[in-house]
């Protein structure tokens, strides 16, 4: 497997201080650069891009997971096990809302992954997740 690039997401913000607040305090992200209508963030090593338009929020979909209703359209980061609990815990400590708490599915089988999911303040659903092994992130 080659080195993972990161990645680069933008998403519409309904108030760039909400965002700016939410993803420096709340999520630890430091700031790259931008304007009267954007900030890029670095959220472990990725760029994502919040752009002041709020024509573009509106409510997302959700599919049924594991008896869980999951947000269709989110975005995260594969964390490692360890790391993925020191984010939760942390997450928890900075009173996060979570719309899944954060859980490990298939639990002692193959497979085995934690997952949680919350909304930042203009309601854009992140998922953060982690592999007890990684080999099986693309496994079928």
């Amino acid at each position: 497997m080659s080195k993972v690039q990161p990645f680069h997401v933008a998403f519409p913000v309904s108030d760039l201080k909400d965002a700016e607040k939410f993803y420096t305090q709340k999520l630890g992200c430091s700031i790259g650069r931008s304007s009267d209508t954007w900030i890029d963030f670095n959220l472990f090593g990725h760029q994502i891009v919040a752009h002041l338009s709020p024509d573009e929020i509106d409510s997302a979909s959700k599919s049924e997971v594991d008896g869980k209703m999951v947000p269709v359209r989110h975005f995260g980061v594969i964390l490692e096990w360890s790391q993925w609990q020191i984010f939760a815990k942390k997450l928890q400590r900075r009173n996060i809302k979570f719309i899944i708490d954060p859980y490990i599915r298939f639990k002692g089988e193959a497979g085995e992954q934690a997952t949680m999911f919350f909304l930042d303040p203009s309601g854009n659903a992140l998922e953060f997740k982690s592999f007890k092994d990684q080999s099986f992130i693309f496994k079928t």
